[in-house]
C-alpha cells in the first residue's frame, strides 16, 4: 500500500514515476470526437506503437461534453480527441478537464498554443478548419441552380428542401456555424437568418459532416459543414464542390483534453504528447483527413482548404465557448428553429 500513496505523491508532484507505470494495467478509454476513420486510424496506430489498449468510443462533441459533465462524481473517460473547441472550453471552464502542460507545445503553431492558454492549459489545438458548405454538382445541373457563394445565397427559395446542417446541440459543426452567423449579423439578425434558411432544410442530422455525406449520395444539394470534410467527399471521387462563404466565416480549432479524474492518466498524457507530434499529425491525410494540422511541422494535405485563401472573421473563442452564452444560444434556437424544424 505504501508504493501505491508513493506512486500517488509522485504523480501529483508532477514526477514520472515509472515503477508504477509498469503495474499499471495498459488501457487507455478514449472519446473521439472526429470522423470515425480517422478515430479508428488513431486507435489502431496508438496501440501499434505502444502497446496500450485503447476503449475508443465516436461521440460528437455536444454529445462527449454532456457525458463526461454527468460522469464528473465517476469518470469513465481519459482522453477527449479533437471535435470543435468550444465544448472543450466550455468543459474546461466547468473543472471537467486537467491543466496539462505538454512537452509537445513549443512545436505547435500559435493558434493551437492560444487555445491552450485561454484553457489554464486544460486544452490543446490538434488542427483547425474554416466552415462552408459542399455541394452536389451533378444535383445542380439537373436542376438548373446557381452556385451559392454567400450565406444569403442559401435562403433562395429554389433550394426549398435541398440543405441540410446539423443540430448545434450535438454538433460541435453547427454550434460553430450558428456562433459565426451571430458573430456576422449580430444575434436578432442571425436567427431571422436562421428561420428563414429552415424552409430550405430537409434535415438537422446529429452528426455535423453527415450533411455533406448526404449531398455527395445526392440525398440533398448542400451540406453546410466544415470545408475539410466536403474536400474529404470530393477526393473520394463523389461529385462534391466546396465553397467559403463571400461574408466570412467562422473556424474550428478541433481540440484535445484530459478529464479530470482520469483513471489511466499516464497513459492519457502518453496519448497527448504522441498526439501533437509532427509524425502522427502527417498521417491523418491517409484517413482522408483534410483539416491543417497544429505541429508546425507536420506535412499540410495538399487538398486542405487554406486559411489564407479564405476571409475568415475573427472568431471570438472565449465567448462562445462559455457555458452561459452558449446555453443561451442553443435554448434560443430550440425555442425559435428546432421547435419549427421540418
Amino acid at each position: 500500500m505504501g508504493s501505491v500513496k508513493m506512486a500517488a505523491a509522485a504523480l501529483a508532484a508532477g514526477v514520472t514515476f515509472f515503477a508504477f507505470s509498469a503495474h499499471a494495467d495498459g488501457n487507455l478509454n478514449l472519446i473521439c470526437s472526429a470522423d470515425v476513420v480517422i478515430c479508428e486510424q488513431m486507435e489502431g496506430a496508438f496501440e501499434k506503437e505502444t502497446g496500450i489498449s485503447v476503449n475508443m468510443v465516436r461521440l460528437s462533441s455536444g454529445e462527449t461534453y454532456a457525458k463526461i459533465r454527468a460522469e464528473a462524481r465517476n469518470p469513465k473517460t481519459d482522453i477527449w480527441w479533437a471535435g470543435t473547441g468550444d465544448p472543450h472550453l466550455q468543459a474546461a471552464s466547468e473543472g471537467l478537464t486537467l491543466e496539462y502542460k505538454s512537452p509537445m507545445l513549443g512545436e505547435l503553431q500559435d493558434w493551437a498554443v492560444k487555445q491552450a492558454e485561454s484553457a489554464g492549459y486544460r486544452t490543446v489545438g490538434v488542427y483547425a478548419g474554416a466552415l462552408g458548405w459542399g455541394y452536389n454538382t451533378e444535383i445542380f445541373k439537373q436542376k438548373n441552380f446557381k452556385e451559392p457563394k454567400c450565406w444569403a445565397d442559401l435562403l433562395d427559395a429554389s433550394y426549398k428542401g435541398e440543405v441540410q446542417i446539423a443540430n448545434p446541440n450535438s454538433s460541435g459543426t453547427a454550434y460553430t456555424a450558428l456562433a459565426t452567423l451571430v458573430q456576422i449579423m449580430g444575434e436578432d439578425q442571425a436567427f431571422d437568418y436562421l428561420k428563414k434558411l429552415n424552409d430550405n432544410v430537409s434535415q438537422y442530422t446529429k452528426s455535423g459532416s453527415a450533411p455533406v455525406k448526404a449531398a455527395a449520395r445526392g440525398e440533398t444539394a448542400i451540406g453546410i459543414v466544415f470545408m475539410h470534410d466536403a474536400v474529404a467527399q470530393t477526393v473520394e471521387g463523389f461529385p462534391v464542390k466546396s465553397m467559403a462563404p463571400c461574408e466570412g466565416t467562422g473556424y474550428e480549432i478541433g481540440s484535445m483534453s484530459i478529464i479530470k479524474g482520469a483513471k489511466n492518466l499516464d497513459n492519457a498524457k502518453k496519448w497527448y504528447d504522441w498526439a501533437l507530434s509532427a509524425a502522427v499529425q502527417s498521417k491523418m491525410k491517409e484517413a482522408k483527413s483534410f483539416q491543417l494540422p497544429s505541429n508546425k511541422t507536420a506535412e499540410v494535405p495538399k487538398e486542405a482548404p487554406k486559411f489564407e485563401d479564405i476571409k475568415l472573421i475573427d472568431y471570438d473563442f472565449k465567448t462562445y465557448g462559455d457555458p452561459a452564452k452558449r446555453k443561451a444560444l442553443l435554448e434560443r434556437w430550440d425555442r425559435e428553429i428546432g421547435a419549427n424544424a421540418n
